[in-house]
């Protein structure tokens, strides 16, 4: 139920959904309207400046930024870890189920940190979580990467799948169950920057010391670069997802899932 009421959430969270409320509520549809002035002209302004404002690369950046600033690097390169955790959120379940071949997105760097590790003899089990989106997908997200991990090199028995986690905290709760049973205590997570603060208390809630390792990091230092000043839609879909991201974490905190 929390992952529907979640995805629900999503969409009174986007921009362009307030942007389409605003001009809806704002522009005439009738004539009957226009005659007798019942034109909200302010609300159709605040809902294209909305569309505008969260469609620009630094503010994009300034929100992707905030998130990232969060994510510390504890990983302790002298350390030899029982696991490291990689955490869902790469596979495109709809696209590899038409196209029946690999479909990752742009959180890719998630598995490529995880192969790093296992690589570089840093661990010696990786934990791949996450659960199918839908579970009549032939394709199980955490199979899929565990799979892509072995044809990169990683011994199969080295990799263990928890296919059941449908969000963070689920990663945390069944990762943990893992760790206990096996006896695990040095445990690395990785994922993407701007979702590692949310991952990190989800895991300690569930009461695991884990270190971490950042990825996928997005966003420029405005000091030294700066970014364009065009609205585009790629803007507005990275601006979506840093609120995305905040909005999880506190409704985490007020679920009572993180501290």
């Amino acid at each position: 139920m929390f992952y529907v009421l979640s995805k629900i959430l999503d969409v009174f969270l986007m921009p362009l959904s307030w942007a389409v409320v605003l001009i809806a509520y704002g522009a005439p549809l009738t004539r009957r309207a226009l005659r007798k002035r019942r034109v909200r002209p302010l609300a159709c302004l605040f809902g294209l400046l909305i569309l505008v404002v969260f469609s620009l690369d630094p503010v994009a950046n300034a929100l992707f930024g905030a998130l990232e600033a969060k994510a510390v690097r504890t990983m302790d390169p002298a350390k030899h870890y029982d696991a490291v955790i990689l955490l869902g959120g790469l596979v495109d379940e709809k696209a590899m189920e038409k196209s029946a071949s690999l479909s990752i997105n742009d959180n890719n760097e998630r598995l490529f940190g995880t192969l790093a590790i296992m690589r570089d003899g840093k661990a010696d089990y990786a934990i791949i979580s996450g659960a199918p989106v839908d579970p009549k997908t032939p394709y199980a997200e955490a199979q899929v990467l565990a799979d892509q991990l072995v044809v990169l090199g990683v011994p199969r028995e080295k990799v263990i799948v928890e296919d059941k986690a449908m969000n963070t905290r689920e990663n945390a709760t069944y990762s943990a169950e893992i760790a206990k049973a096996r006896g695990f205590s040095r445990v690395l997570i990785v994922t993407s920057a701007f979702h590692m603060h949310r991952a990190l208390a989800c895991y300690e809630k569930a009461g695991m010391k884990v270190d971490t390792l950042p990825v996928d990091f997005r966003t420029y230092d405005p000091d030294t670069a700066s970014g364009s000043w065009l609205p585009r839609a790629s803007h507005l879909e990275r601006s979506t997802a840093a609120i995305r991201e905040w909005s999880g974490f506190y409704v985490y905190r007020a679920r009572g899932y993180v501290d």
